[in-house]
């Protein structure tokens, strides 16, 4: 771990052992950006693993951080819903854009199902090979000893690709997607630069061309990209006149395929390099790939959180949570819980239970792209190996200022000649 980095973390664990257990709100975004977040969730999962934080930027809210607690309110979606939202912050009245996964059964299913078949067993074997030569070819193309940032030039170029595909969009295009997915999770609150009003011109933008590509498709023949899907499934054909349900689910699609994969890439290439022996067991043995693909996901945890709001009065963990209250799952904090994970602050590629991470969430709501995002970062690995001895981080990570994001903006790598 590099000095600096060590120096915030020692700053924030003292900050965090003396601050009132009442007072704690593990939800500042600033923490996130400067990776000093870990010791406020160690300090709640050992005195408080369930804990009320009475006020905040995002109003009053419970924390759940231990793994354990946080799969009892995965698993009981009648007492934990997902209405009206998954983040933490209330929807923009202006923007009340639903999805599948703010929405509880029946509606959850009907909005789902019909798009599972783009990232199904055989869609996978489709888009394998597609795959393995988009991302032989981006490898290829990098420049040898000189810096640049891999973030722009691999992990969003990637996963930009591959969204570009299961949404069937003109490649010249593709760009668009992951900025619209910026857009949806940079909400003012997290204190970004971008108003409110910004915010709903975009959103707005990116309506209008789903909008017009919903059209098209539904004219068309059936296919097998998301909005094809949708257009032409008896349950979900009429969203289209229902330009809020239509622009939700889309978006929710968009960010839940840039943001696990995106920023697992980049956070596996630093996880590598800030433990250099898990970098030579890797090199030494590519067959260990499939499951550091999943302790890196798990080490990553690229979303920090998902918000449940109580449909009636239940107790988790002796703490009485009434209807209406707001109930958040911290991932980042269930995938650091040492009664789950031996020694969860270190990086281990050939970690035993890599694969309990809740990244991807759990029960019904669990990720369906979850195959999609572990099979671009294996390929790409095996296809690093074939080419590159290493490849050396050469600068500090510029992090996302968020608490539901745990992205990477910048980083800055160099291969060596």
């Amino acid at each position: 771990m590099p000095d600096s980095h060590a120096d915030i973390l020692a700053a924030a664990r003292a900050e965090a052992e003396a601050a009132p257990l009442d007072a704690i709100d593990p939800s500042r975004p600033e923490r996130f950006e400067a990776g000093a977040h870990w010791p406020w969730f160690d300090r709640l999962r050992r005195d408080a693993p369930v804990h009320l934080t009475p006020d905040s930027d995002f109003g009053p809210f419970w924390s759940v951080t231990r793994w354990d607690d946080i799969m009892t309110v995965e698993t009981d979606p009648a007492t934990y819903s997902s209405q009206p939202t998954i983040v933490i912050g209330d929807p923009d009245p202006q923007m009340a854009a639903r999805s599948f996964i703010t929405s509880d059964e029946p509606r959850h299913g009907e909005w789902r199902k019909p798009v599972m078949p783009a990232v199904g067993p055989k869609r996978l074997d489709a888009l394998e090979a597609l795959i393995r030569e988009r991302a032989g070819a981006l490898l290829d193309d990098l420049p040898r000893k000189e810096e640049f940032d891999w973030v722009e030039r691999v992990s969003v170029e990637l996963t930009t690709q591959m969204l570009a595909t299961l949404f069937d969009v003109p490649f010249e295009d593709r760009r668009k997607l992951p900025y619209w997915s910026d857009v949806v999770t940079a909400t003012p609150a997290m204190g970004g630069s971008m108003s409110l009003e910004e915010r709903r011109a975009i959103l707005m933008e990116c309506l209008g061309y789903f909008s017009d590509l919903w059209k098209r498709r539904a004219a068309a023949e059936p296919a097998f990209d998301f909005i094809s899907l949708y257009a032409h499934h008896p349950d979900t054909k009429g969203m289209g006149e229902a330009p809020m349900d239509l622009l939700g689910n889309l978006m929710l699609l968009i960010v839940g395929g840039n943001d696990t994969t995106r920023n697992s890439i980049s956070g596996g290439l630093l996880a590598l390099n800030d433990w250099p022996d898990e970098y030579a067991k890797l090199r030494a043995d590519p067959g260990l790939i499939p499951n550091m693909v999943k302790e890196v996901v798990r080490w990553q945890t690229p979303i920090a959180h998902m918000r449940r709001t109580a449909a009636r009065d239940a107790e988790l963990a002796g703490k009485t949570i009434r209807e209406g209250d707001k109930v958040i799952m911290w991932y980042v904090s269930g995938n650091r819980d040492d009664a789950k994970f031996e020694d969860p602050y270190s990086f281990r590629i050939d970690r035993k239970n890599a694969r309990s991470h809740i990244s991807f969430g759990y029960g019904i709501h669990r990720c369906m792209g979850n195959h999609v995002a572990e099979m671009q970062l294996r390929i790409l690995w095996e296809e690093i190996l074939k080419r590159f001895e290493r490849i050396d981080v050469v600068g500090p990570a510029e992090r996302v200022r968020s608490n539901f994001v745990c992205g990477i903006d910048r980083l800055p790598v160099a291969i060596p000649g």
